[in-house]
């Protein structure tokens, strides 16, 4: 209950809660008076990250969902262009070997417009509900979005120009993307007409890839500039709709990344390199309660943490599953 409730407090744009001396396992208050006893040297802290840098896994889950993310967009494609009943449609909504698909931002929009419900959608929406939440419910955005691949590449781009101060980090309010997603919501109610649609970059993407580009474009080129030059990661941190959608999915989800406070050095490196950093606080020094911590449904299960964490603190796991195998 309480992985849910914190998990919907981030998602709605709130701070994660700070435990106070009470809320605290007597396992964890031991363990944190150990590590004060035994201080970590940064002689000792370079050496471990040293080691990790030259792992020849380092970016195993990294490389995995980028493998994953293009794949499944590229089977639209040769879908389309060989006509092959494989993979049909775009991401918003397809069929699957004749099994309907529908995008679960897109369909609720859909059917707020319409004021109808479609079996055809009902059934595309309860399969993909049940897909995303055996995979991990905003596993969604960083394992197929195409949008998500491109606003990756160009965080690379920002943190290089940033580094020498030819780019800014506008930072705004989380809360901003649960206002948006009420607007959106609220305006196709009201209008009948699917605005989020339109700018949707991943729709817009997706649509491209498979039937070639279009006037639209110009709308995700101006986000990837805006995200490159002014605020990290922009679009995915304060405003897409979609990512709140499968964030609760992923409330229900048991596809998680735990962390184990027992050998995590605190040294932030997971959190410097997250999309979502608000999920990782629990990686703060005197912030776990628990000595393992499943990491809120904010979490994209994008793996980049669990790449760069140099002592193995974070990890894949299913509920469920990690007490039988």
């Amino acid at each position: 209950m309480n992985y849910m409730i914190e998990s919907l407090r981030q998602l709605i744009g709130l701070d994660p809660s700070k435990p106070g001396p009470e809320d605290r396992r007597q396992e964890v208050v031991t363990l944190m008076a150990e590590k004060r006893r035994d201080k970590l040297t940064r002689e000792m802290l370079h050496a471990v990250e040293a080691g990790r840098a030259q792992a020849t896994d380092r970016h195993k889950w990294r490389n995995r969902r980028w493998a994953t993310l293009i794949t499944i967009n590229l089977l639209f494609v040769a879908s389309y262009y060989f006509d092959v009943q494989l993979l049909e449609g775009a991401l918003t909504a397809s069929r699957f070997v004749g099994f309907h698909m529908a995008d679960l931002n897109s369909a609720l929009l859909v059917m707020l417009a319409y004021k109808h419900v479609v079996l055809n959608l009902v059934i595309g929406t309860v399969t993909v509900f049940i897909l995303w939440i055996l995979l991990g419910g905003r596993t969604f955005c960083s394992w197929a979005c195409p949008y998500h691949l491109l606003a990756e590449w160009a965080e690379k781009l920002h943190l290089w120009l940033a580094k020498r101060k030819w780019a800014r980090d506008i930072k705004f309010h989380r809360g901003g993307r649960t206002i948006f997603y009420v607007f959106f919501i609220l305006l196709t109610l009201v209008s009948g007409y699917t605005l989020f649609e339109t700018l949707s970059p991943t729709g817009i993407l997706s649509r491209a890839l498979i039937y070639g580009p279009g006037l639209a474009l110009v709308w995700v080129l101006a986000l990837l500039a805006f995200e490159v030059f002014v605020s990290r990661r922009a679009w995915c941190r304060y405003v897409c709709p979609i990512g709140v959608t499968y964030g609760l999915v992923g409330v229900l989800s048991p596809v998680r990344v735990q962390y184990r406070v027992q050998d995590c050095h605190h040294e932030g490196d997971c959190r410097a390199i997250c999309l979502v950093p608000h999920v990782l606080d629990v990686t703060i020094r005197g912030r776990a309660r628990d000595v393992t911590t499943d990491i809120g449904a904010d979490c994209t299960r994008c793996g980049l943490c669990v790449d760069i964490c140099p002592t193995s603190s974070l990890s894949f796991t299913v509920k469920g599953l990690d007490k039988v195998l």
